[in-house]
């Protein structure tokens, strides 16, 4: 779990349970540690579809947290939207120009407590027809909340990449789940100072956004390398 470049969280799940079992204990803990360091800071709670469970939005909603949250398309879904998804096959036959499209709509699993507000994304391209939604507790415009706060998660995947590609978080070759979980504080750990070292020492250079992967950042971690090519 990040806070746009800054980890907070970093915890090995086992494989054979629901990928998002324990993240809503993990998301209590943190939102009350926040909220003693800062009490009115405004917390939102933003993940991708596998983290869609109704009684973690439930918390959110019965302790102030806000949430946007993707949530898988289905044929129920689809059928609302129908009208708008036809129009933009009509629309792209017409122009040849790519069709994007936003609307809200109120929508409920059979298994959740109440509707909630559902953003749908209306899109069709060349390839087809590619509707997308998420759901949320937020006032605002549904385009500016999908593409300026719920897109903006896609940058938080990068920083799991680094610490997987360059930090080595996803190494687990012990039998023992203690072990691994050891093995990924480490590299959360190297991450941390490396993020601090580009938000501190290197603020208002070319260094502050760099990658661990880029070249930049190579020649960082070892300067001694600047006349040989970075690893790949």
């Amino acid at each position: 779990m990040f806070c746009r470049a800054q980890l907070l969280v970093s915890y090995l799940r086992p494989s054979k349970i629901d990928g998002a079992k324990h993240a809503w204990a993990i998301l209590a803990l943190l939102v009350k540690r926040l909220r003693q360091v800062w009490p009115k800071v405004r917390i939102i709670f933003r993940a991708d579809s596998g983290f869609c469970r109704w009684r973690m939005l439930r918390w959110c909603e019965r302790h102030d947290v806000g949430y946007i949250v993707g949530i898988a398309q289905n044929k129920r879904l689809n059928a609302f939207i129908q009208p708008h998804l036809e129009a933009a096959a009509a629309s792209f036959a017409e122009s040849g120009t790519k069709v994007r499209w936003f609307t809200y709509l109120h929508y409920a699993a059979k298994s959740w407590d109440h509707p909630r507000r559902v953003i749908a994304k209306i899109e069709h391209t060349d390839k087809g027809s590619n509707p997308r939604y998420v759901v949320t507790n937020l006032e605002s415009e549904a385009q500016a909340l999908y593409e300026k706060l719920y897109c903006a998660r896609g940058d938080m995947e990068n920083k799991i990449k680094e610490q997987q590609l360059d930090m080595f978080a996803d190494r687990t070759s012990c039998q023992r789940w203690w072990p691994n979980q050891f093995r990924l504080l480490l590299s959360s750990l190297a991450y941390t100072l490396l993020e601090a070292i580009r938000r501190l020492t290197f603020k208002g250079t070319e260094l502050a956004n760099a990658s661990t992967l880029s070249p930049e950042s190579f020649y960082l971690l070892h300067p001694c390398s600047r006349t040989s090519a970075p690893y790949v």
